[in-house]
């Protein structure tokens, strides 16, 4: 078992990893919208927001020498639902090999934010 960290990425804010490999599979904690370089949350809107999200994964994908066409499987988070329609325009830009997902909706979100993703992928 081997520890990712990106500085690309927000650093874990409690006792976790950015990221774990583990028999050939990267296995990302949930990412949310924060501005690795200021640590501040990045946007108000569910569409900014999930952008932010999607960069966070990207620099982790990026570490960890994998992309989103070999993520195999989502889990999403969402504060409301009413954001659905907008966050999944946003995931499928990113997303485009459709991995299999789950995705729900949650009383909070750490730091109040609108969404969280987080993702298995594979290294071969």
């Amino acid at each position: 078992m081997k520890i990712l960290n990106t500085t690309n990425a927000p650093a874990a804010i409690g006792p976790y990893s950015q990221a774990v490999v583990c028999n050939g599979l990267l296995f990302a904690s949930g990412q949310i919208p924060i501005d690795p370089a200021t640590g501040a949350i990045k946007g108000v809107t569910i569409s900014e927001q999930a952008e932010q999200v999607m960069k966070n994964i990207s620099a982790i994908l990026e570490e960890a020498d994998t992309s989103f066409e070999k993520v195999v499987k989502t889990t999403c988070f969402l504060s409301d639902m009413e954001d659905f329609a907008t966050f999944n325009e946003i995931y499928g830009n990113a997303f485009i090999s459709k991995p299999a997902r789950s995705c729900v909706a949650v009383k909070e979100l750490p730091k109040n934010v609108l969404c969280e993703v987080e993702v298995i992928a594979s290294l071969e």
